[in-house]
């Protein structure tokens, strides 16, 4: 049966309202099974008759479509071969014409595909794509650098291997002059536009993409075609980092504009080129200090600078971390004015940092974490500094302990006034005694030896965390600091110390209960050199039920799904509570219970948070793996009907935890036997489509192998071992799958009576 074009945009439109979401998703899928259905979307894509809307919805569904069905497991198409070389040739063509928000949603769909085919099943690409660029047209340049950034940037985290540089000097040999051609001929359209905004800006975003490109070809090896007109890349580079113009400048303070993003795309190569290539690049690099110095000493706090101010300190932490530059570092008044003049005023709160942290409590959180994604100027100045003191450790002390005992005193002189300079003192003490990377699992595990942080946190953090009228910013720099140096205190300060933070998950401000809820975590996790916990289970099981019950009312203090879920800190550290009073939940399982079950019931309505939903299910499965053994009626009765509307409901972020929970309660059930309602779970977990989800496998599977032990002969019974014997050939056809189906096989074999299996 064909696909009816204007149904399925209907479909599309009515998957973007959340009251038809679900109902609509679901015809979707059964409109996916249609021959061509893919190729349907591609027609809405391109379609100019359809609202943006849901063009844009048909391209992401497209993409997503892509990722379930282009190959198998064993790399094998899944669609009809017909089907597999008209997308690939539509693709391009349907590039270059869509708008940019649509590009980006096919491009993700072209890496897919190019991770199984490219170069090998798609080796007239390249050739594709060199005869689509012109000289001029920077709307179609654009949909063609688009697409070859979707393919190059695919190598960056690849193993050097004889497979992948094969691919790159294929890729070199048909691309890299044309490219340069094209850099060239961007550059004379952008000096003979310097009057007509609209192709500036066109041929700027051209330029954007040619510095990812520059990047993207050069994370292994620098291109042959590169090293020989490296001079001229260099004076390009050079030229766009200093170039301004007005028509390229933005009113919004926050969001980069276009000069912005070409700085930033600069900055990213050079840093590349330093680590990898600085002896080549060597001549080139006196000028590049220079302007980035000039650049972070002229830029405003505006947030729209962040990413250049960021990239641009990311490149001088570079280049001092070479010790043939370092050297111009290596003085008392050098460093003072780099500390005064690039590291102070990025690591000092900004008024747009206080209005997030008052406006959007959980994006400054994100944000400021150690080991967060985002680049942020705290983060970079912090990086700079310590690496300044990598080189020269006691220098750098010295000259940054001057300024915080100034901004100390500062402090002390009018501490509600002035309470700013505390801040930035704390930052930058933190910035010099930390040596090294903090770790997730442990903090900072080196300190500086030319400072002493015990003292430092008594004499000025501690006060932060006992004095409740403390300004809440400082508390959270309080809190952070245990939380950043948590493994440098001993057992003993830790006594002290934790009832500091538990305390603190009583404040009404959202940053500071959440940060006291991640430093929680973190100290719950910590063990000392014998493996033992600092912080004893039995100082944690008294707290548990407190602890806990507030934690729950943080969670769901607002009822509405994308909130309960909002906060996966929290959740955390639930998750952690429970797995270190470990059977010390069964006293207060009822309370327990009765909030994952209910959180349950609100978040699978549009699972929104994947960090939160996982959490959440560590903490059921805590529960059981702790309460099963004795509770175990309970805890199913509790979580059954939950878990079963989640596999009605086709909620397929969830099914995967559902099997394996309910794997997990058969597991720590010490019952030979299985409730009615349990084995009823059989039918559905042989649904064929259900394993058709490579996230499912495992679960599934998990969940055959606890079952059959208790139950195969009411399995064979109702004449379900056939279909368990359709599912281990499924599983032993594919090479990903074959441990799965040794570990079925195994335990069909083992459990299940002779009689029901001799057919087969």
């Amino acid at each position: 049966m064909a696909v009816d074009l204007q149904n399925v945009a209907g479909l599309l439109q009515a998957s973007l309202d959340p009251a038809q979401n679900r109902q609509a998703e679901q015809s979707l899928k059964q409109e996916e099974a249609k021959p061509g259905f893919s190729l349907a979307l591609l027609q809405i894509t391109a379609a100019d008759s359809f609202p943006l809307q849901t063009r844009l919805a048909s391209a992401l569904f497209f993409k997503n479509f892509i990722k379930r069905n282009w190959v198998d497991e064993d790399g094998n198409h899944k669609l009809p071969q017909d089907e597999v070389s008209t997308i690939k040739s539509e693709l391009i063509g349907l590039m270059v014409k869509v708008p940019p928000s649509i590009q980006a949603q096919l491009g993700d769909a072209i890496s897919v595909i190019a991770d199984s085919d490219f170069w090998q099943r798609w080796d007239t690409l390249v050739d594709d794509l060199v005869s689509r660029l012109t000289p001029d047209n920077a709307a179609v340049n654009n949909g063609v650098l688009q697409v070859a950034h979707s393919i190059f940037k695919r190598w960056e985290p690849l193993y050097r291997s004889d497979e992948l540089y094969t691919e790159i000097n294929h890729v070199l040999e048909k691309f890299a002059t044309p490219f340069l051609q094209l850099w060239q001929n961007t550059d004379q359209v952008i000096e003979q536009s310097q009057s007509n905004p609209e192709v500036l800006k066109a041929h700027y975003s051209t330029l954007d993409l040619i510095l990812r490109l520059m990047y993207d070809l050069s994370t292994h090896d620098m291109p042959p075609q590169f090293e020989e007109n490296l001079s001229a890349i260099a004076g390009l580079l050079h030229k766009y980092l200093t170039y301004d113009n007005a028509a390229l400048r933005t009113n919004d303070e926050d969001e980069a504009g276009p000069l912005e993003h070409v700085r930033a795309g600069v900055f990213r190569v050079l840093v590349l080129y330093t680590k990898k290539y600085e002896e080549e690049f060597r001549p080139h690099m006196e000028q590049f200090i220079g302007t980035s110095w000039t650049l972070l000493t002229g830029l405003g706090p505006e947030a729209k600078y962040d990413v250049v101010v960021s990239r641009a300190m990311e490149f001088l932490t570079t280049v001092v971390s070479l010790r043939q530059y370092a050297e111009q570092f290596n003085n008392a008044d050098v460093l003072g004015q780099v500390t005064e003049k690039v590291v102070i005023p990025n690591l000092s709160l900004r008024e747009s940092d206080i209005e997030t942290f008052e406006d959007e409590p959980i994006e400054f959180i994100r944000r400021d974490l150690e080991g967060s994604d985002e680049d942020t100027r705290r983060r970079a100045a912090t990086n700079f500094l310590r690496k300044l003191m990598e080189q020269f450790e006691k220098l750098v002390t010295d000259v940054v302990m001057r300024y915080i005992d100034h901004f100390l005193g500062e402090y002390a002189k009018d501490k509600k006034g002035n309470w700013k300079s505390k801040d930035t003192a704390v930052h930058l003490y933190t910035s010099i005694a930390a040596k090294g990377l903090a770790t997730q699992a442990k903090g900072v595990l080196s300190v500086n030896p030319n400072i002493d942080v015990i003292d430092f946190f008594t004499k000025h953090i501690a006060e932060d965390l006992t004095d409740a009228n403390a300004e809440s910013l400082l508390k959270v720099d309080a809190i952070k600091y245990l939380y950043l140096f948590r493994s440098i205190l001993n057992a003993q300060q830790w006594q002290a110390a934790f009832p500091l933070l538990v305390q603190h998950l009583n404040s009404s401000n959202y940053v500071v209960y959440t940060y006291a809820a991640i430093a929680v975590d973190r100290a719950l996790y910590l063990t000392d050199d014998q493996r033992q916990p600092v912080i004893p289970r039995d100082t944690i099981t008294p707290l548990s039920k407190d602890l806990l019950q507030h934690l729950f009312k943080l969670i769901t203090a607002d009822a509405k799904p994308e909130k309960v879920q909002e906060n996966e800190f929290l959740m955390k550290c639930v998750m952690r509570v429970l797995i270190v009073i470990r059977d010390g939940v069964v006293p207060i399982l009822q309370l327990v219970l009765t909030n994952l079950v209910n959180i349950t019931k609100v978040i699978r309505h549009n699972p929104s948070n994947p960090g939160f939903c996982y959490y959440h299910f560590e903490s059921v499965g805590a529960a059981i793996r702790f309460a099963g053994p004795t509770q175990a009626d309970a805890i199913e009765s509790s979580f059954f009907e939950v878990f079963v509307a989640i596999l009605q409901g086709d909620v397929d972020e969830f099914k995967p935890y559902v099997f394996q929970l309910f794997a997990a309660m058969l597991a720590s059930n010490p019952s030979p036997t299985v409730s009615t309602q349990m084995q009823q779970l059989v039918q559905p977990a042989l649904t064929p489509s259900y394993w058709d989800s490579k996230g499912n496998v495992p679960a599934l599977n998990r969940f055959l192998c606890a079952i059959i032990p208790k139950a195969a002969e009411q399995i064979a019974a109702a004449n379900q071992t056939e279909a368990i014997l359709v599912i281990f050939q499924k599983l032993v056809s594919s090479k990903a799958y074959e441990t799965y189906a040794v570990d079925l096989i195994e335990t069909v074999v083992h459990n299940f009576p002779v009689t029901a299996l001799e057919n087969y």
